[in-house]
């Protein structure tokens, strides 16, 4: 019977480790689904979109890093081009309230709309959950989904970390080059980069 009991107790935590393991981050791995409300007020959930291929962007409309691809229209020239080619874009703000980049949702509104955001949604993350899940460590930290649900790009949106404007033609987009391949019927030939930013503002 004790040996029972025990057997039965190990099951169980391998069980619980497993099921740990599998929420994490990884390459090449099932992308951890998750579900957020927009600033619409409707539901998201990730698994929702598979056979989609998704881009999960972090943002912080404060952040002068995030501003470089605003302001420059980078990112919404980015979005828009590939919302034609048909991929999803979330854009998930984990800031906690009281910190930078979290705002009312009349004020979020606000922003995309000043900004021209081609995003297919804007996500609240406000508890941090979800940016804790995905490991989001900066704003703009970019995820790529492919239509399997697994997770195939993570890091920078491009190749010189800075807040100049003038940078964004002289480096390498990441972003690009992986949705490019992915549409092309290949893999991303840089899966993994180090992400630059501002730190997300998690309470």
């Amino acid at each position: 019977m004790k040996k029972f009991i025990f057997a039965a107790l190990i099951f169980g935590l391998i069980s619980v480790f497993q099921s740990f393991a599998s929420d994490k981050v990884e390459i090449d791995k099932k992308a951890p689904d998750f579900t957020l409300t927009d600033v619409n007020g409707k539901t998201h959930k990730l698994s929702d979109y598979k056979g989609k291929i998704v881009v999960l962007e972090w943002i912080n409309f404060d952040c002068p890093f995030v501003k470089k691809h605003y302001d420059s229209k980078n990112m919404q020239k980015i979005q828009d081009e590939y919302a034609k080619k048909g991929i999803i874009w979330l854009a998930i703000c984990s800031s906690a309230p009281e910190k930078q980049g979290n705002f009312t949702k009349d004020e979020i509104k606000k922003r995309i709309k000043e900004t021209g955001s081609k995003m297919s949604a804007y996500l609240i993350d406000e508890d941090g959950k979800v940016g804790k899940l995905y490991e989001a460590k900066v704003t703009p930290h970019m995820y790529i989904i492919n239509k399997d649900g697994v997770l195939v790009y993570m890091g920078a949106i491009d190749s010189i970390k800075s807040t100049d404007k003038e940078d964004i033609s002289k480096a390498e987009n990441y972003v690009k080059g992986a949705l490019d391949a992915l549409l092309n019927g290949k893999m991303p030939a840089t899966k993994v980069t180090q992400p630059y930013g501002c730190s997300v503002k998690y309470k």
